[in-house]
């Protein structure tokens, strides 16, 4: 099969497009036929990146991207709810190889039928950033109707789902984005919305029930002093996992694959209640132009790379 891969320990400039042979679907699991799978450029500073599940290297070469959008080509045992030929979208293991190839394996667990109103590119952006905005508000923060939440990165791949379900859930919004992102968060459903670089979202935000962080850093830092008695925050920063700041492991988080969910979202994208963004797409061979726009950010959404073409 043709993938994008790592030979070694390196960033984005050392992915190489070449032909591996084809993996295969052990039990619970499903083999995917790629269509479409997007492109996250903190996955160098992830530990399941170069890492195994016990901590050992991982051997290469190590394929990067673990959200997609594609057909079911082949089910392992004891997979009951996707067959042969099923259009779906989901996540890979964190610990194996992903998506930037013509196959991968997914469990069946990660794995959901894909929204029917979208097409492949739209639908690869969805699962991994979808997924994270959902269990940060719901699962870790508890958002209700009616509650205040800060939303940092409100542009960015995450931050587009997190201000379009927190409007969803009924509540109220304020965000943080770049100058020429302002009125695009308000379309999302933003109630308020700060030029981060211009502006202090302190002067705007008080007495919030819930931050949602995906900057870290100052930003983060500077948002425990917004939340009200008892509020709650909720970090996705990548830099902030190894932290020392025993509040903020407590508000880190990473994603987990629940198929269950990734069913909601279809429903609520094909009900129009929600929508992708694509910054961009390219072709597999164009993997390391796809990683460096991504690496730039200012975006509207994510990056993604159709295998299609």
């Amino acid at each position: 099969m043709k993938a994008a891969f790592l030979k070694q320990r390196t960033g984005y400039e050392g992915l190489v497009t070449g032909d591996l042979d084809n993996p295969t679907a052990g039990p619970g699991q499903v083999l995917i036929g790629v269509h479409a799978t997007a492109v996250t450029p903190t996955e160098f500073e992830w530990f399941p990146t170069f890492s195994a599940a016990d901590g050992r290297p991982r051997a290469f070469p190590i394929i990067l991207s673990h959200e997609f959008s594609g057909v079911v080509a082949a089910a392992g045992q004891d997979v009951t709810h996707l067959k042969v030929g099923d259009f779906v979208y989901g996540l890979n293991d964190w610990f194996q190889n992903g998506a930037q190839a013509e196959f991968c394996v997914a469990p069946a667990e990660a794995v959901g039928l894909k929204p029917r109103s979208l097409d492949h590119v739209q639908s690869a952006v969805v699962p991994l950033s979808a997924l994270t905005a959902w269990q940060g508000l719901f699962d870790h923060g508890k958002l209700n109707p009616g509650n205040r939440v800060l939303i940092h990165g409100a542009a960015g791949g995450v931050g587009v789902f997190a201000v379009q379900l927190a409007r969803w859930r009924g509540a109220k919004v304020c965000a943080t984005a770049s100058a020429k992102n302002l009125d695009f968060v308000r379309e999302l459903g933003a109630d308020e919305v700060v030029d981060y670089k211009t502006g202090r979202f302190e002067d705007v935000a008080r007495d919030m029930d819930l931050v949602f962080d995906a900057a870290g850093g100052d930003t983060l830092s500077r948002s425990w002093a917004v939340l009200r008695p008892g509020g709650r925050m909720v970090t996705i920063a990548a830099g902030e996992e190894a932290t020392n700041d025993q509040r903020t492991k407590d508000a880190f988080f990473i994603v987990q694959p629940n198929r269950t969910q990734l069913a909601e979202i279809a429903l609520l994208l094909d009900a129009g209640k929600m929508r992708p963004f694509v910054e961009g797409v390219y072709r597999l061979n164009e993997v390391r132009t796809a990683f460096e726009r991504a690496a730039r950010g200012g975006m509207r959404g994510k990056v993604a790379l159709n295998l299609e073409t």
